[in-house]
């Protein structure tokens, strides 16, 4: 088994989801009382965020390339970013480290491909929805295009996720505009959306139906990292 490398904090609440995904999807492969072999950078996600809204890029570039650097002092095979918006500086943490990163786009994109899907709606961050990292990488792994919601959605979006979920709280009113937000990207032509940040998925309520299929980048993401480290 290869040792998982995890950039987490960015927000605690959903690198806690990585964990536990990954840890249960290795016991159901092994049995018995198997877990990942993961080791763990946790940056202050206030700094982050600060660092973001100040669209100070570069700053937030030094400090994924030292957690990567970090992750392969500790013996991590391969690193995962665990979120989509810090994706943006993939290539600071690529030039800092000789391992392998897994992009988060692209078990998203294989998982797409596979259901036959051409024209995505992309939930997540401003920085996620407005900057082409994310819509360029899926749109060259597999020729699906993107739309995202008016200004306002993505305002609504985007303060749900810094103001709300990354805290851990989930309300009534966040749970009802994801839903009209994912109906209005389905009339606009969206045959799937896109759950472009890793903590919108705890807007997703357990066994409510959509108007369109939903892939959570993070659980794709948890997953393919099972599948290299086990391979």
């Amino acid at each position: 088994m290869q040792t998982i490398g995890l950039i987490g904090g960015i927000s605690w609440k959903s690198t806690a989801e990585y964990y536990r995904l990954i840890n249960q999807a290795v016991l159901e492969r092994l049995g018995g009382v198997h877990s990942a072999r993961i080791v763990m950078v946790s940056v202050d996600f206030d700094e982050i965020a600060r660092l973001q809204h100040a669209d100070r890029w570069d700053e937030l570039g030094g400090i994924m390339a030292e957690a990567a650097l970090s992750l392969e002092r500790a013996g991590a095979d391969f690193i995962l970013i665990c979120a989509n918006t810090m994706h943006l500086v993939l290539d600071a943490v690529e030039a800092a480290t000789r391992l392998p990163v897994l992009h988060i786009v692209d078990p998203t994109a294989a998982a797409m491909a596979a259901r036959g899907i051409s024209r995505a709606g992309l939930l997540g961050t401003a920085f996620t929805m407005e900057r082409p990292f994310f819509a360029e990488r899926l749109r060259g792994v597999c020729g699906i295009e993107t739309i995202v919601p008016d200004s306002t959605g993505r305002a609504e979006i985007h303060r749900i996720i810094f103001e709300e979920l990354v805290a851990g709280k989930v309300e009534p009113a966040a749970r009802a505009r994801f839903r009209s937000l994912i109906e209005e990207l389905a009339s606009a032509g969206a045959e799937a959306v896109i759950l472009g940040c890793t903590e919108l998925v705890l807007l997703v309520e357990p066994g409510g139906a959509y108007a369109v299929p939903l892939f959570d980048t993070t659980g794709l993401h948890a997953a393919a990292a099972v599948e290299r480290a086990l391979g």
